[in-house]
């Protein structure tokens, strides 16, 4: 692929949206906030769909299909809302390369992924050929950092210290029973 726009329709290109980065001060590729933390950030910046994309990818993470479908069905529209006040009309690039164009792409990976989660079959079809004609690097580059950040989560559970439970003077190894099978 040359990167050709062969459509001839300029890409649209967002505007970052105003407190948001800063209230995350963490890059969101390498690590995703709290439920609580994004809930927070959420009452403060409603029209964020980045925000509302990383809470449905939490819901998710933490086995909330339903909630995640909700949050990101809300960072779809939101993310529609942002792609035409930048001036698109339904058709042309969304390059995941330009920053702020990456809430509007987690939202429509983010609903995607709950929707295959629920068999909403014609959903993920319809949305895999919106992410694919925005930007058919969308769905690999969104992979890619959802994959490293759960890598880097996982180092990071895994070199925290853990908490010893109080020992008790009667420890002592459990003995399994075979009685009654």
């Amino acid at each position: 692929m040359t990167g050709e726009n062969l459509l001839g329709v300029p890409p649209t290109l967002l505007n970052p949206e105003d407190g948001v980065a800063e209230a995350l001060s963490v890059d969101p590729d390498k690590m995703l906030p709290s439920r609580e933390e994004l809930e927070a950030h959420v009452r403060r910046f409603p029209t964020s769909s980045l925000l509302w994309a990383l809470l449905a990818e939490r819901a998710f993470d933490e086995g909330q299909v339903i909630p995640s479908y909700a949050f990101a069905r809300v960072g779809y529209h939101r993310g529609l809302d942002a792609l035409r006040k930048g001036g698109w009309r339904g058709q042309g690039p969304i390059p995941w390369s330009h920053e702020p164009n990456r809430g509007v792409l987690r939202s429509l990976y983010a609903l995607r992924r709950a929707a295959e989660a629920i068999d909403e079959i014609d959903e993920v079809t319809r949305l895999t050929d919106f992410l694919t004609n925005s930007d058919p690097t969308a769905i690999e580059a969104i992979e890619t950092a959802q994959f490293h950040a759960s890598q880097r989560a996982a180092a990071a559970e895994s070199a925290s210290p853990e908490v010893d439970a109080p020992e008790s003077s009667t420890a002592s190894t459990p003995e399994t029973s075979t009685e009654g099978l």
